[in-house]
Formats: C-alpha cells, structure tokens, sequence
C-alpha cells in the first residue's frame, strides 16, 4: 500500500463472481454501511454478460477522501471472490499481503460446460503461493446454517467486516443491511451476516 493511500485510510475492496450471485447487493451493503461510518466511498460496477453466468466485478473503495472509483491493478487490499475461478482471474489486482476470501464453490463458465476447456486445477494452491492470506469458506454452509441459502452473500461480507477491522461498527452494518435487502429477509440475511463475521 502506498503511504499516500495508507495516510489517507483509504481501503481498496474487489467483490467478483458471477450474474445472480448477488454481488451488486453485497457492494452496495458495504457502501452503504461505510457511508454511515462518515467515510467516503466510490463504487464502480462492471458485468460482463451478468444474466448468463458472466464474470461480475464491483470495486469498492472507502477512506476519507476518495477520488476515483477504480481499484488499479495491484491495489486491492481485498479481493471477496464468490466463485473459485474468479479468485484466480482477480488475483492480479491484489497487492502483496493483502487478504483474498474465497467462496469454496465452482461455477462451470460456458467453455468448460462445452467441453472445449478444463476447469482450473490448483487454484487454492496457486492462490496461496505468494503473500496474500487466503481465506476459504464456504458462505452456502453459513447461509443453510441460518435457513436460506440465497444469503451466501451476505455470510461472505460477514468475513470481510471481521477482516476489515475497526472503523464501521456493528450499528453500521446492521442498518446498512436493512436498507439493502429485500423485505422481510433483514433478520434471517443478519444472521448469515453473523455467521461469517463470526467464522461459524
């Protein structure tokens, strides 16, 4: 991290899957409780074919003052991968020590369900090699644990707020999710939210 950013707090957050995973939901969770932390924030989303299964990438970034929404190659302090194979294909925006969590789940993309490519092997281990701390988890667990498997996401963003570390409080969090899921699912997607921060 350069000391210009360190100095300024910012934190340089990737969230990647793929369509109907439900990572627009999750980036707008985290802005949203940053924001009543008193931080500012800028969020950039992009889809590639995000209804068929297409790779989805948000980049979040929170600090005093931010000034671009863009997460530059080797800058993300976290990257938030709901999917194994999209770890790998946003690793290279992760700069040394920083922390990857990874939704222990594969998605077949089209070529590999074709037959024309092979799912990657070794993606755990090729994570690994280097200097980041790798979290593994599985958020579809988390989310049966507390009743509804669609809150895997939000189970992934309790991994990232324990993560984070101070600075967005628990009050944060909580009203943040109230305003961004849908109606009558605050306490159920709550608890899945828990269960993550908790590492449950």
């Amino acid at each position: 991290m350069s000391e210009r950013r360190a100095a300024a707090g910012v934190r340089n957050v990737l969230i990647a899957g793929v369509g109907g995973q439900g990572i627009l939901l999750a980036s707008r969770f985290l802005a949203s409780a940053a924001i009543r932390a008193g931080l500012d924030v800028k969020v950039s989303e992009v889809h590639g074919m995000a209804q068929r299964g297409g790779s989805v990438v948000t980049h979040v970034r929170l600090g005093r003052t931010i000034y671009s929404p863009l997460v530059e190659m080797g800058a993300a302090d976290f990257l938030v991968a709901f999917e194994r194979l999209e770890a790998l294909r946003w690793f290279p925006y992760t700069r040394a020590g920083a922390t990857v969590i990874v939704n222990d789940l594969e998605i077949p993309p089209l070529p590999v369900i074709l037959g024309i490519e092979r799912y990657p092997t070794g993606i755990e281990r090729r994570l690994a090699a280097g200097d980041r701390r790798v979290i593994l988890v599985n958020a579809k667990d988390m989310a049966i644990k507390v009743g509804n498997a669609k809150c895997g996401n939000v189970a992934l963003m309790g991994v990232l707020a324990r993560s984070l570390g101070p600075g967005v409080s628990e009050e944060d969090w909580r009203g943040a999710l109230n305003n961004v899921v849908p109606l009558g699912t605050a306490e159920v997607n709550w608890r899945a939210f828990l269960q993550g921060y908790k590492g449950e």
